[in-house]
């Protein structure tokens, strides 16, 4: 028993160097006397110790080569990670609800801001600040904490994130009129006090947008292309030789 509990030390000890970075994932550990030693036990210890660490997933034993660190499951997600798709089908998700529970207690009060915001954002005045307000007061309708913070942080994202600035940037500026008119559907429906429409409203913004950004990440692709076949034929090309024969 007492052999037992000293290799779960060991892998306590080692996970906790893993989770500080001491272990970096895909690092080949250090030998198996170099471990015995580092940790005063012996070789069998080790051995018993890498044996649950790669039971629990935290490392991968390749035969002749070594001990790995396998990347963490658990390991936090990178804001640079998550892209403008996922952004904005988590932001359709979760702010179709919010509108949705808006509409059963938005006061006078709050629907008097969020026309506000959209005469702002019709007077092409600050209209990233208005567009963020507008969602911003629907969130605080709710008369729930966490989904205002939600939507503050996914607002953040939505403008920290230089791959998701640009992305959104390429849909966003040609398209006042469609912004307008589905801020405007969300609004009616939250004034007429109706879940459902105010659900579907919002849900209807946002799959324009995302299919907004599917359209430019299609024309990006394109373009990609006719660049490479453009320096490809530059290259290639016979109608010089072709030319001179003549």
């Amino acid at each position: 028993m007492g052999n037992r509990r000293l290799f779960w030390r060991i892998v306590d000890k080692v996970e906790s160097l893993i989770k500080q970075g001491e272990f970096s994932a895909g690092m080949r550990l250090p030998p198996e006397r170099e471990l015995a030693e580092m940790f005063d036990v012996s070789r069998p210890t080790i051995r018993e110790a890498i044996i649950a660490l790669e039971v629990r997933g935290r490392v991968e034993v390749k035969t002749g080569s070594g001990v790995y660190v396998v990347e963490s499951l658990d390991a936090p997600i990178k804001s640079q990670e998550i892209s403008a798709f996922e952004l904005t089908q988590a932001r359709a998700l979760i702010e179709g609800e919010i509108a949705a529970l808006a509409a059963l207690s938005i006061t006078e009060q709050e629907l008097e801001k969020l026309n506000k915001t959209l005469e702002a954002m019709q007077e092409g005045l600050y209209v990233e600040q208005a567009d963020r307000e507008f969602h911003e007061i629907i969130a605080r309708a709710t008369r729930n904490k966490a989904l205002e913070f939600a939507v503050a942080n996914l607002w953040d994202l939505r403008l920290t994130n230089a791959q998701i600035v640009t992305d959104y940037s390429s849909v966003c500026a040609n398209n006042n009129e469609c912004v307008m008119d589905e801020h405007t559907a969300i609004y009616n429906a939250l004034k007429q006090h109706d879940a459902n429409a105010a659900r579907a409203a919002m849900h209807q913004h946002f799959n324009r947008l995302i299919n907004a950004l599917f359209d430019a990440v299609e024309s990006r692709a394109l373009e990609e292309v006719k660049r490479k076949n453009s320096e490809k034929r530059g290259l290639y090309s016979l109608d010089g030789l072709v030319k001179s024969a003549h």
